[in-house]
């Protein structure tokens, strides 16, 4: 289709309109479009933050921001920067006895569903070529998702869907189509701070900043010892953490509009404490590979399990 050009010798590929159809006909909950352009302040707070050392030994899309940072060099020829979100809410079951709990997003592989949904996009979308980037450390997916209206950023850092709140998880299309643009939403966190209350650790106590050295989520993904203090503040987690979601209000509402929603076959809220302690730390890995950990090292796992059991079974 052709409409009044952006730029001159440009048309616009896909409407607002016709993008919002062809998400919501691959089940895409969230979608918007912005231009394939630098993201200076991403890239600048990136460094400064790294300088601090508040990514503690992270790397993840802060290792290379002058890769991360710059989705025009990611496609040659890139021109629309095209972010979805995928919500992956479902209700929690009853934790069983002598189990440990791990975070919404790793119940199953939303990533994977969202990356085919993308993928199908792209291929209706058009074009020469385009490129799918979910959960991938060469794109900070929640900056163009902010761009392009998706969502904005909470003080807990995590962006924010008007709808379903932070429950989602993020990807990015790249194409050489043209898209006309959806704008950043007008919204914030307001004077809200219940994130910032209710993190045990006081890792958000600068809002909008993440100390990850303070991060209970990080402490189960590093392969250093997790300070005392922490360890009873991680309750039951395994892996992860949910609290600055939980208590955040824009998350409130989808509990109820996803109430019937079933869990893939295979899902996991809850495992077994004494199951992973038993378990050979290879196959353990093997089975939650879509769990990070430094070098695959299942024995981080265990860990985890272990500081969970002093909690759960004391």
């Amino acid at each position: 289709m052709n409409t009044d050009s952006l730029h001159a010798g440009q048309t616009i590929g896909v409407t607002n309109e016709r993008l919002s159809e062809l998400a919501a006909k691959l089940g895409i909950d969230v979608v918007g479009a912005a231009p394939a352009e630098p993201y200076a302040d991403t890239e600048r707070h990136i460094r400064e933050r790294r300088t601090r050392g508040l990514f503690a030994d992270m790397r993840f899309t802060m290792a290379r921001p002058e890769e991360s940072c710059h989705p025009e060099s990611l496609l040659p020829g890139a021109r629309t920067v095209v972010s979805a979100a995928l919500c992956y809410y479902a209700p929690e079951p009853e934790r069983p006895a002598g189990h440990g709990r791990l975070p919404r997003y790793t119940w199953y592989d939303a990533y994977a569903e969202l990356r085919t949904k993308l993928e199908a996009l792209g291929r209706e979308i058009g074009g020469g070529s385009h490129r799918v980037l979910v959960d991938a450390n060469q794109h900070v997916d929640r900056e163009a998702a902010a761009r392009s209206g998706v969502g904005f950023y909470g003080k807990n850092t995590m962006l924010i869907t008007p709808r379903h709140g932070s429950w989602v998880v993020l990807g990015t299309l790249i194409t050489d189509v043209e898209l006309e643009p959806t704008p950043p939403l007008d919204a914030d966190c307001g004077s809200c701070r219940l994130c910032i209350d209710a993190c045990p650790t006081g890792a958000l106590d600068e809002p909008g900043t993440l100390d990850a050295t303070k991060c209970l989520s990080y402490w189960t993904q590093s392969s250093k010892a997790m300070p005392d203090e922490y360890r009873s503040a991680l309750g039951a987690q395994v892996y992860g953490c949910d609290i600055c979601q939980d208590v955040c209000p824009w998350n409130r509402g989808v509990e109820k509009r996803r109430a019937d929603v079933t869990l893939p076959a295979g899902a996991e809220p809850h495992v077994s404490l004494a199951d992973w302690l038993a378990a050979d730390p290879d196959e353990l890995r093997r089975r939650y590979a879509r769990l990070y950990v430094p070098r695959n090292d299942g024995r981080l796992l265990q860990r985890n399990a272990r500081i969970a059991a002093e909690n759960v079974l004391a």
